[in-house]
C-alpha cells in the first residue's frame, strides 16, 4: 500500500553535470533550452518519486534564469515537492552553478512547473499528501497556493478582457509597436 503521506526529503532528488561545450551557445554560455530540459528531467523524477506513478508536465509556472552559466561549471539541480492537490503537484527546482577551479558557487535559477500523477492508460491519479514538519515546508506550500491563485485571476482578466477594445489600440502606442491597420 502507498504512502498516505509523504515528507519533501522522501521525494527529493538532486542531480550535478559538469557543462560541457556542446552545450552552449556562440557567447559560451550554456543554452537556457538545455537548462529547461534538464529543469522537467528532475521535476519528472521527482514527481514520479512522490507519486509511485509516472508523471506528466501540466505546466511550467515560473523559471527565473538569475545568472549566466559557464561551460566548465559544474551544474545541481534541487528539487522537491512543494504543494500536492488531489493529482498534481509543484515541484520546486533550484539550480546552482559551482566553479570548480575556484569553488565559488552562483543560484543560476529557480523554477517550479506543475507535475500529474498518470496511470498505464494516460488517467490522473491521485497522489500522497504532503508532510509538512518545518516551516520551510510550510512557506513554500503557502507560496504554491500563492501562485496558484494569481494565475487563476491572472487567466480568468486575460480571458474577459476585450483586446480589441479601441482603448487598447490607445495604450499600445506607449510600447515599441508600430501599428499599421
Amino acid at each position: 500500500m502507498k504512502d498516505t503521506f509523504k515528507s519533501p526529503e522522501q521525494s527529493r532528488v538532486m542531480l550535478s553535470l559538469l557543462m560541457l561545450p556542446s552545450n552552449a551557445n556562440f557567447s559560451g554560455k550554456i543554452h537556457g533550452g538545455y537548462v529547461l530540459s534538464l529543469i522537467d528531467q528532475i521535476a519528472f523524477a521527482c514527481a514520479s518519486k512522490h507519486s509511485g506513478v509516472y508523471c506528466v508536465t501540466a505546466s511550467v509556472d515560473v523559471v527565473d534564469f538569475l545568472a549566466p552559466i559557464e561551460v566548465g561549471e559544474m551544474l545541481t539541480l534541487k528539487a522537491s515537492v512543494n504543494y500536492v492537490g488531489k493529482s498534481s503537484m509543484v515541484v520546486g527546482i533550484r539550480v546552482d552553478a559551482e566553479n570548480i577551479q575556484t569553488g565559488v558557487t552562483k543560484h543560476c535559477n529557480s523554477s517550479f512547473l506543475t507535475m500529474v500523477a498518470k496511470d498505464e492508460n494516460g488517467k490522473t491519479v491521485p497522489v500522497p499528501g504532503l508532510k509538512i514538519s518545518n516551516e520551510t515546508h510550510v512557506r513554500r506550500f503557502a507560496r504554491a497556493i500563492k501562485r496558484k491563485q494569481i494565475k487563476q485571476k491572472s487567466a480568468q482578466e486575460i480571458a474577459a478582457a476585450n483586446f480589441s477594445d479601441a482603448s487598447y489600440k490607445e495604450e499600445l502606442k506607449n510600447y515599441n509597436v508600430e501599428i499599421i491597420l
